[in-house]
């Protein structure tokens, strides 16, 4: 099993490199295998069935936040106190991605709408979709209200942009010198307080 991992952590990597160099449309399954070093490129299939998939899977191998929710099941019954810092972690390292990355996706996206939707599905959608089922998991052990949980999942979200882009993009945002972590804990606690179960 380990030798399995192994290799198509290997065919990841040699796809990164090669979307990044090449874009989604010049990279090949055939230049992909070459520089992952099989002797096959029919190899790749039998860890990706198209190149779509494999491109997904390389796009979510570099988004910090995705991979946090990857594995629910512990997550689901801790505390939100817990759980919504540790999120609001990981999108904030959104900025650690490798910045090819981040061409790869918006190069992409530009000359490809449906690698935008990509992106929205294996990313943001999947983070959103994880926070409404721990959201409803919460209201059904009494430590949040009953709300809809669609909304409040994207206010939570919302409440960590700001943060972000002004780091990414807009610095003027953060000129005020609030540290990601300040803004993340006045974020949980204002978000937990407007979801308290009424005493």
């Amino acid at each position: 099993m380990t030798e399995e991992l192994d290799r198509r952590e290997q065919i990841l990597r040699a796809a990164f490199e090669e979307f990044s160099a090449q874009g989604f449309k010049g990279a090949t399954i055939k230049s992909i295998a070459r520089a992952a070093g099989l002797q096959s490129p029919a190899l790749i299939y039998w860890y990706f069935p198209d190149k779509d998939t494999l491109f997904r899977e390389v796009l979510e191998s570099k988004i910090p936040v995705v991979q946090a929710v990857a594995e629910p099941g512990d997550l689901m019954y801790l505390p939100p106190e817990e759980v919504l810092p540790r999120i609001g972690r990981a999108y904030f390292a959104f900025e650690r991605i490798d910045k090819r990355a981040l061409k790869l996706v918006i190069g992409e996206a530009i000359r490809r709408p449906e690698v935008a939707d990509t992106f929205v599905r294996s990313g943001p959608e999947r983070v959103l979709d994880f926070l409404k089922r721990y959201l409803d998991r919460q209201i059904e052990l009494g430590r949040l209200r009953p709300h809809d949980v669609r909304s409040s999942a994207r206010s939570f979200i919302g409440m960590l942009m700001p943060q972000l882009a002004g780091r990414l993009f807009l610095p003027t945002l953060v000129e005020d010198g609030l540290t990601d972590e300040e803004h993340l804990q006045m974020a949980v606690d204002l978000f937990l307080e407007g979801l308290r179960p009424e005493r």
